[in-house]
């Protein structure tokens, strides 16, 4: 089946960030999100999971084991297990970006 923001199971975190789900199985996930400006995630990490962050549009800050990166529409980040992180957008222009997770981050998240 073919998978967009059209049909596919959404739900708002945060302050009101978007989240649509693309694809989700025990072994993949892959979300499409959208982040208002001055919104963040809070600071976490995953015991198993990787995760690979993808830009769409705009610029999203993200703080890895207590390092700054800014990440540009086109460019990626990786976060590997066990770090810990939070994205943000700090910018004045809504985020918008794909996460792919493997395993699931499903039940492999914990807040600091």
């Amino acid at each position: 089946m073919i998978q967009s923001k059209n049909n596919s199971e959404h739900y708002i975190w945060g302050n009101g960030c978007d989240s649509w789900i693309l694809k989700d199985s025990q072994s993949l996930t892959v979300k499409q999100e959208i982040m208002p400006s001055g919104t963040s995630e809070k600071l976490h990490f995953h015991t198993n999971a990787e995760q690979f962050f993808y830009i769409l549009k705009g610029e999203a800050v993200f703080y890895i084991n207590e390092e700054k990166f800014s990440v540009k529409t086109g460019e990626s980040i990786s976060v590997l297990p066990k770090s810990k992180h939070y994205i943000s957008n700090e910018s004045e222009e809504d985020l918008e970006f794909l996460v792919v997770s493997t395993p699931s981050t499903d039940n492999d998240r914990t807040e600091i």
